[in-house]
Parts: structure tokens; C-alpha cells; sequence
């Protein structure tokens, strides 16, 4: 069994927005290099994972965590809830706009705990969370419906110029 350091699952603000900036591109890079057009991942990151990005959906009402690990707190994940942007959205809905975490700390118990706090937090005005996902992305298809996610429906998702297929899930938060 792999050993995992200590580690936490906060709040981040507008302060940990570089944080939040840094472990956003590393994780998406490191979740579709070879499988993305890597220029396409190079300007996707630029863009959408900018600290001012960040700083502007929290500025707007979103909400954020970091996972973060010893020594000196770095941080390895983190998720992200925001109004939706999502097209199949309706009254009620809230969507998980990112949520991601080092491939190394996936065996752990972070994962879990990180979707735990993001859907409580959804629960407390929420009734329905959504999100997207890669529609060959097996490993997030399969954490997805172990927590309750079901397909919706569909969309395009660009990434650096170049589009690619999602799923649309959601997650009832009544129950």
C-alpha cells in the first residue's frame, strides 16, 4: 500500500489565486498531455488558467479549495463551483466547474474528501450540481458515477482552439 503525506482540503480565496493558477494548469496538463493537442493545452492554460481568471469567478460568487500536502502546504488539487455556464443547466443548478487532483494522490482518501465538502456545499442552495467531462475519460466517468453522477447530455469543449466531446452529468443534491 503507497504512503501518502499529510494533507488538507481548504477554503481558497481570492489571495490563493496564483495557487489556485499553478496547480490548475499542472493538473490539466498532466490529465490530457497525449491525449489533447498539446498547443491546444499550452493556450487553453493560458487563458483559462490564468491567476486572474481565478480571481474574477471568486470575485463573481464562486467558490474554491485547495488540496495541499506536506511539506509547506503545496498544492496538489483543488475544485472549483461556479454559477453554470453549462447550456443543460436550469433553475437550482450549480455546476462543478473543475475539480482535479495530482495523478500520484488519487489512491488517497483527498479525492473523496474533496468531492464530499464540494457537494455539501452545493447541497446547502443547490439542487442540482453539474458538470462536464471528457467522454473518454474512463477514470473521472467511473469517480463521477460512484458519487452519483448521471449523463445528461452532451456538448462541445474547447480547449485552445480545437473542440472535443464531453458528457454533461449531474448529480441530484435533494436526496
Amino acid at each position: 500500500m503507497t504512503e501518502f503525506p499529510i494533507w488538507r482540503i481548504r477554503p481558497a480565496g481570492a489571495d490563493d489565486a496564483d495557487a489556485l493558477s499553478l496547480v490548475a494548469a499542472a493538473t490539466f496538463l498532466e490529465s490530457f498531455a497525449g491525449l489533447v493537442d498539446g498547443a491546444g493545452i499550452v493556450a487553453h492554460c493560458l487563458k483559462q488558467h490564468s491567476a486572474e481568471n481565478y480571481r474574477k469567478y471568486l470575485a463573481n460568487g464562486a467558490r474554491a479549495w485547495l488540496a495541499e500536502v506536506e511539506p509547506g502546504h503545496a498544492p496538489v488539487g483543488y475544485a472549483l463551483l461556479c454559477r453554470p455556464e453549462l447550456e443543460l443547466a436550469g433553475e437550482g443548478d450549480l455546476e462543478l466547474k473543475r475539480i482535479y487532483l495530482f495523478s500520484r494522490f488519487q489512491g488517497s482518501m483527498m479525492a473523496g474528501t474533496m468531492m464530499r465538502i464540494v457537494r455539501e456545499a452545493a447541497a446547502t442552495s443547490h439542487s442540482r450540481l453539474l458538470l462536464g467531462v471528457k467522454n473518454d475519460n474512463h477514470r473521472a466517468l467511473a469517480f463521477y458515477a460512484k458519487h452519483g453522477f448521471e449523463t445528461i447530455g452532451t456538448r462541445t469543449f474547447d480547449v485552445g482552439g480545437k473542440t472535443y466531446d464531453d458528457f454533461v452529468l449531474a448529480l441530484n443534491l435533494a436526496n
